[in-house]
C-alpha cells in the first residue's frame, strides 16, 4: 500500500538566485537540529545531493532554498526522520516536519519516512493533487486487506481505476502530474504482472526516456530489473559473462547484448546495459575491478549525458573509498557531545570500524579489537564509530564495556562519518596509513585476521648479526 505526504501553501515566486524556497515548521522535539534539502542526482544509482541546510530555531522554525528549472521530489530529513515532497521552479513551500510517535518505527540506524504536510487550500497544486491521487488508490483496497485478490481481479480493479482517474483529473493541466499518473499505472501494471511486452509497448519503446521524472524511471528500473542478467543465462546471451569477467571489455558486452531483437533502440540498450552493470558490482559473482573496468569505458565512450552521469555517479563513490584514495574525514562526537575530527589522529595508522548495539556480529568484532589494541596500540589508533541514533545508548554501552578503552565516537545528529565511508548497514571497517590514505577498504574484520595484515606491516626487523653479513 503506498502511503504520500503533505496538504499545501505554495506561493509562485520570481527569482534569479534560489528560486525554490521551503519556509518550514518543525515538532517542538528538532529544536537545535539540522533539517537538510538534499535531491537525486539521477534515478538509476539514486545519488542524493545535499542542496541546502539550517538548524531549527528556539521557536521550531526552519528556512532551506534550492534551485531547479525542473519540477521534481526533494527529500527533507532531520535525524533518521525522512520525508518526500514535490517542489517546481518560482514557488515559496510552507510545511511542517512531524516529530517520532509511538507508531513511527524507531530502529536505530535506519532511515524512516514521515509524512510532511505542506499548507495550504489548493487542490490543483501538485503535491495535492498527489496526496487526493494516493487516497483514492488507498481506497480501493482499504475494504479487501484480509481478502485474496488474484492478478485478473488486480487488473480488473486498476483498470477500473484508470478510466475513473482520467475522469477525476481531465481538467488539471499539470504537466508532471499527467507524467505522474501515467506512470504510477505503469508501475502498478508492472508490479501486478501485466505482460511485459505490453508495457514496454505502450510506455517505452519509440517514447523518449525521462531520465529526471521520479515516476517514469521508478517504472523503468521495475520493468528492467534483472534484465542483463537474465539475458545472460539464455543462449543468445551466453558469453556476456566472459566479455566481463574474462575481457572486461565493453566492445565485446555491447557486440553480445546486440543478439537482442526485443529491445530495438540503443539508448535503451546502453542504459540496460549500465544498470546491469551497477548490478554486477554488487554481486559477489563478478570481480569488482573487472566490472568497474567496463563501466569506466563505458564512461568514457557514451554520447549520452544521463548515461555519462549516472555511470560518474557510480565510479566517484568507488573512487573515494578505493585503496590508495584519501580516506574521507568526517565529524563525530565523544561521550562530552564535543565534535572529533578523524583527521586528528593524522600521523598514526588509524584501524577504524562502524558497529551498532543491535548488531550481534559488530558486538563480536567489537570485543575482538580489545585484544588488537593490547598489541598494537603504539603503532594503531583504534577509532570506532557508534551507528545507535541514541546518545543514551551510546553512553550506557561505555559505560557498560570499560575495556573498550580506545576512541569510540558517536554518529550522533550533525555527524558525517557514516555518510563519509557509504555505510549502509550495522558494520564497516577500514585501515587507514599515516598519510591519511586508504590501506585497505574494506579492511579485514578481526574474525577474518586483520592481526595478520598488521604483524606483516610491523613486526621488527631484526639485524643479521653474522659476520661479513651486513
Amino acid at each position: 500500500m503506498r502511503v504520500f505526504l503533505f496538504l499545501i501553501l505554495i506561493i509562485s515566486i520570481n527569482s534569479s538566485a534560489q528560486n525554490i524556497t521551503i519556509k518550514g515548521k518543525a515538532d517542538a522535539s528538532h529544536i537545535g537540529k539540522e533539517v537538510v534539502l538534499s535531491d537525486f542526482s539521477d534515478y538509476v544509482t539514486y545519488t542524493r545531493t545535499k542542496e541546502s541546510a539550517d538548524t531549527v530555531d528556539a521557536n521550531g522554525y526552519f528556512e532551506l532554498k534550492l534551485q531547479s528549472t525542473i519540477t521534481k521530489p526533494i527529500l527533507i530529513n532531520i535525524d533518521n526522520l525522512i520525508g518526500k515532497i514535490y517542489v517546481q521552479p518560482n514557488f515559496v513551500y510552507g510545511i511542517y516536519f512531524p516529530g517520532k510517535d509511538s507508531l513511527t518505527n524507531n530502529q536505530e540506524g535506519t532511515e524512516t519516512t514521515v509524512n510532511i504536510s505542506v499548507y495550504g487550500k489548493d487542490s490543483t497544486e501538485l503535491n495535492a493533487l498527489i496526496v487526493d491521487f494516493n487516497t483514492q488508490y488507498n481506497q480501493l483496497f482499504a475494504n479487501k486487506k484480509d481478502a485474496y485478490l488474484s492478478p485478473a481481479k488486480l487488473n480488473a480493479i486498476l483498470d477500473t481505476f484508470l478510466v475513473t482517474s482520467k475522469k477525476r483529473y481531465a481538467h488539471i493541466k499539470n504537466p508532471y502530474f499527467k507524467n505522474y499518473l501515467e506512470y504510477s499505472f505503469a508501475d502498478f501494471f508492472s508490479n501486478i504482472s501485466r505482460s511485459k511486452t505490453i508495457l514496454y509497448n505502450q510506455y517505452i519503446d519509440k517514447k523518449p526516456i525521462l531520465y529526471s521524472n521520479y515516476e517514469y524511471m521508478q517504472f523503468f528500473n521495475t520493468h528492467f530489473k534483472g534484465y542483463l542478467k537474465a539475458y545472460a543465462s539464455t543462449k543468445n546471451g551466453g558469453n556476456i559473462y566472459n566479455s566481463i569477467s574474462a575481457f572486461a571489455d565493453y566492445n565485446d558486452l555491447k557486440n553480445q547484448f546486440r543478439s537482442d531483437k526485443s529491445i530495438t533502440n540503443d539508448t535503451v540498450r546502453e542504459l540496460l546495459i549500465l544498470k546491469g552493470l551497477i548490478d554486477f558490482y554488487y554481486s559477489s559473482d563478478f570481480d569488482k575491478k573487472q566490472v568497474q573496468s567496463v563501466i569506466e569505458q563505458l564512461y568514457r565512450e557514451t554520447r549520452i549525458e544521463e548515461h555519462k552521469k549516472i555511470a560518474g555517479n557510480l565510479l566517484q563513490s568507488v573512487y573515494k573509498l578505493q585503496p590508495g584514495a584519501p580516506a574521507p574525514d568526517f565529524i563525530a562526537t565523544d561521550k562530552t557531545g564535543a565534535n572529533v575530527y578523524l583527521s586528528n589522529y593524522k600521523g598514526k595508522y588509524i584501524y577504524l570500524n562502524f558497529f551498532s548495539t543491535e548488531s550481534d556480529n559488530s558486538m563480536k568484532e567489537m570485543q575482538k579489537i580489545i585484544d588488537l589494541k593490547k598489541k598494537f596500540s603504539d603503532k594503531v589508533t583504534f577509532v570506532s564509530v557508534c551507528l545507535d541514533d541514541s546518545t543514551k545508548a551510546y553512553k550506557a554501552y561505555l559505560k557498560a564495556n570499560p575495556k573498550q578503552d580506545w576512541v569510540i565516537l558517536h554518529q550522533s545528529q550533525n555527524s558525517t562519518a557514516k555518510q563519509a565511508y557509504n555505510i549502509k548497514n550495522f558494520s564497516g571497517f577500514f585501515f587507514i596509513n599515516n598519510l591519511m590514505q586508504l590501506a585497505q577498504s574494506p579492511a579485514l574484520m578481526p574474525s577474518e585476521g586483520i592481526e595478520y595484515k598488521f604483524n606483516a606491516l610491523f613486526r621488527t626487523r631484526k639485524k643479521n648479526t653474522i659476520i661479513g653479513i651486513r
